[in-house]
């Protein structure tokens, strides 16, 4: 009689608060017609509840293995592993760089420290919140773009325009010089105690702010916070060398150089180019207009850097480029949606590796433009793209391969190889070298960008 009474009060519930739209009695009973019924489908919650639905979507008829032949493909030795940490963007970019050193130089196999130069993007980070803060001091605390500050302080990840300008100013050193550190392998406890640094003295500048202190007074805050900042990041991550002796070597272990550098002779030595002239950033947003110029604003990982301006494409003119500069034996920074059909231990992307309509009832079949759209896919990381597989038939690509920086017991020998519709489907932005760059995109870069706010969905920095 309880349960009775009970499932009465339940059903009148639902009568007086069942508006239009709201789940009804009515609605109710014909949702739990879709509850398993069949003895298959009974075994079949029994196993996932147990094991979870994962192992139900591998698609039996994947691709198994896929050949790492490839009829382009630029040579580099070593794999760098970005441990527990948002850092692909800058190994990546660092993993650019040291393929041509090696190349150029005739080196043995070469790194660049990760280390040295995510010091400096911490601090230049937390000063560009701070700034951030100082500019919108006097927006109300509800105002979107002081909300977006405080949601987004400071973070491990980034994009390429944080290379170039964390490199030209600060330079760069060899790996050996400032190695790694638990803290640089797994930055979630430092990134969680500078960003509660930085939330609280941002709220110190509103409330002085408010209370009438000068622009001078302001940022004699700021730099006090800094400092707290600054012996947080030397205390993790180590001090950054100003000077140091580096001996450049063979394959055969010969020496080809040794000197006394500062960081920013170094970059000087083996790197020697303006990285912002240099590059420029392709998306293939198909949420947006093709053959326009945009800019993200703040998104940048200094206050005195450059923001994020690219070039919206179709896929088969990026490709274009791309395989442009692997012809000429240089690799590329590549940001791509990782995780999306991804065969991890196999080191494969293809859009065959799952089959979710068998286990579901029915497909996932957005478009990428409404996936972006919806924030179901964006950027959320950044590889070297080296090879590309043409086909003698057709000249148009089949497979690509990309250095990751996942170590290399990971994937192909700690590659992932992708398929051609992979690559359309989940790949968001690619860094070229502006001589390999078409005519109509260096024309383009004249125009006025049009500038999207900080919180646009292809913001999402290159952080797996």
């Amino acid at each position: 009689m309880l349960a009775l009474g009970l499932s009465l009060w339940a059903t009148n519930v639902l009568v007086a608060q069942s508006p239009d739209g709201a789940i009804s009695p009515r609605l109710l009973q014909e949702l739990r017609k879709a509850e398993p019924s069949s003895a298959t489908e009974q075994a079949l919650r029994n196993a996932i509840a147990l094991q979870g639905m994962k192992d139900f979507f591998v698609n039996p008829q994947r691709p198994r293995t896929i050949e790492d032949r490839f009829s382009i493909e630029v040579k580099s030795s070593g794999i760098t592993n970005q441990e527990q940490s948002g850092r692909c963007w800058l190994f990546t970019g660092l993993n650019v760089l040291r393929a041509q050193l090696m190349s150029r130089e005739q080196s043995g196999t070469f790194f660049f420290s990760q280390n040295y130069s995510f010091f400096w993007d911490q601090l230049e980070k937390a000063n560009l919140f701070l700034e951030g803060i100082i500019d919108t001091r006097q927006a109300e605390i509800t105002d979107k773009k002081v909300e977006w500050l405080f949601k987004n302080p400071i973070s491990d990840g980034g994009q390429f325009t944080g290379i170039s300008d964390n490199l030209i100013k600060y330079g760069v050193v060899p790996a050996d010089v400032m190695p790694e550190t638990a803290s640089s392998n797994d930055t979630r406890l430092m990134g969680k105690m500078i960003a509660r640094t930085l939330r609280q003295a941002g709220m110190q500048i509103r409330k002085a702010s408010a209370s009438g202190e000068s622009l001078a007074q302001l940022r004699a805050r700021k730099e006090v916070c800094l400092k707290q900042i600054y012996r947080i990041l030397s205390l993790n991550l180590g001090v950054p060398p100003t000077s140091f002796i580096y001996t450049l070597r063979d394959a055969k272990g010969k020496v080809i150089s040794t000197d006394t550098y500062t960081p920013q002779s170094f970059y000087k030595r083996f790197v020697g180019v303006d990285m912002r002239d240099q590059f420029v950033m392709l998306m293939n947003d198909p949420s947006r207009p093709y053959h326009k110029v945009y800019e993200i604003d703040f998104d940048r990982h200094a206050y005195d850097g450059k923001n994020w301006t690219y070039v919206n494409l179709p896929m088969d003119e990026i490709k274009q480029m791309a395989i442009a500069s692997l012809k000429d034996n240089t690799m590329m920074y590549y940001s791509c949606d990782v995780g999306r059909e991804l065969d991890r231990t196999k080191g494969i992307a293809a859009l065959d590796n799952y089959d979710y309509a068998s286990l579901l009832g029915y497909p996932f079949d957005m478009t990428k433009a409404e996936r972006i759209q919806t924030f179901d896919s964006g950027s959320t990381h950044a590889m070297t793209l080296k090879a590309v597989d043409i086909d003698p038939k057709t000249q148009k690509p089949t497979k690509w391969k990309v250095e990751n920086s996942w170590g290399e017991t990971t994937g192909v020998k700690g590659h992932i190889i992708m398929t051609d519709a992979w690559f359309d489907a989940y790949t968001f932005r690619l860094v070229v070298n502006k001589k390999y760059a078409t005519d109509k995109v260096l024309e383009l870069l004249k125009a006025k960008p049009i500038q999207l706010p900080a919180w646009d969905p292809m913001f999402t920095p290159d952080a797996p």
